[in-house]
């Protein structure tokens, strides 16, 4: 049996809404206030960031819980559907939410790897690096509630759920066994059409993304790595998104879980930039959670009655990720294969 929505956009939107002005000023408060001057971001900063941004996210999961436990019994909607339980799917969204969340997150280190080339290759100064990722990750927010509104529309059809689920297990099997490339951003083809259409200067010029130069209009290198970084998250919001949608067919779930694991991405960057490395096993724990979330969209899914239990999804990832993550510390890369 289907799940019903608990969210019809329909029904909802105000709650959309409500909370992109809410994501909009927390991105207000951090580039506006918290970090209105350029500045080196400590090791210590970032950490602190790192833990409001996911205190943050957990904090929103416990009101959507306490949220859905006050609503659903008054929900003439929902109630008219037989064996629908109000109390038990406040607790299924919730845990939903937390999935979603931890799904998304852990997907983040790879990107993290990406942007330490990408900022390393067009030299972005370290008291500039924060800037450049704020516009990427608002970019990202961009992308991914537009790839998010499409997953929700084209999930509707059968063909589309296998079509996901099987790109992402192949994704998951690539990810395990794939050899470690190198980033070239010279090698971007829209770097190289960008270049064609829009000069670009060969040196900073401070915080600017466009200056003139002789009357005319050149974009500097923090753009182009601008360009590099957006480039990037789509091409990692295609295996995310529809990891998450196998986590849950709710579109609001989807999207709060997956903009607060983007939000919480610069500080994480900068948490761990200088230890990407060690976690060089992950790749595998990411790859068994695709291959794990792809077999629940085209079978076990179905086989469970329409939706596999969450309680053993989140237990399944976390722990996979978990393994992952603490091998990784026990049996560290040598140095001569480092990246």
């Amino acid at each position: 049996m289907t799940e019903p929505t608990l969210f019809p956009f329909a029904d909802y939107w105000w709650l959309y809404g409500a909370f992109a002005a809410f994501v909009g000023v927390l991105l207000f408060l951090d580039l506006g206030v918290f970090h209105r001057r350029e500045h080196p971001v400590t090791f210590r900063e970032a950490g602190i960031w790192t833990a409001v941004w996911v205190v943050l996210a957990l904090a929103f999961d416990v009101g959507l819980y306490f949220y859905l436990r006050q609503r659903l019994p008054h929900d003439a909607r929902l109630l008219a559907i037989p064996g629908f339980e109000p109390l038990a799917a406040a607790r299924t969204a919730a845990l939903e939410f937390l999935a979603g969340y931890v799904v998304e997150y852990s997907l983040s280190v790879d990107n993290i790897f990406v942007f330490v080339v990408v900022l390393a290759y067009f030299a972005v100064p370290v008291h500039l690096q924060h800037r450049v990722l704020f516009f990427g990750i608002l970019g990202a927010l961009v992308f991914r509630a537009i790839f998010i509104a499409l997953g929700a529309a084209l999930l509707q059809y059968n063909w589309v759920t296998w079509l996901f689920g099987g790109f992402l297990i192949v994704t998951g099997v690539r990810m395990m066994f794939a050899k470690d490339k190198g980033v070239e951003p010279e090698e971007n083809a829209l770097i190289r059409l960008f270049r064609r259409m829009v000069p670009v200067t060969s040196e900073m010029h401070g915080r600017s993304f466009f200056v003139r130069v002789n009357g005319r209009r050149h974009a500097t290198p923090l753009f182009a790595c601008l360009l590099v970084l957006e480039m990037t998250d789509i091409v990692f919001a295609v295996d995310s998104v529809p990891a998450i949608f196998a986590l849950t067919d709710e579109p609001f779930i989807v999207f709060s879980s997956n903009i607060f694991a983007i939000l919480g991405l610069r500080s994480l960057y900068f948490l761990l930039k200088g230890a990407v490395d060690k976690f060089h096993l992950l790749k595998y724990g990411l790859g068994v959670v695709l291959v794990f979330v792809g077999l629940k969209m085209v079978w076990l899914n179905r086989a469970f009655g329409g939706h596999f239990p969450i309680v053993p999804s989140l237990a399944i990832i976390v722990g996979v990720i978990g393994a992952s993550i603490v091998l990784s510390l026990l049996f560290p890369k040598p140095p001569e294969e480092t990246r």
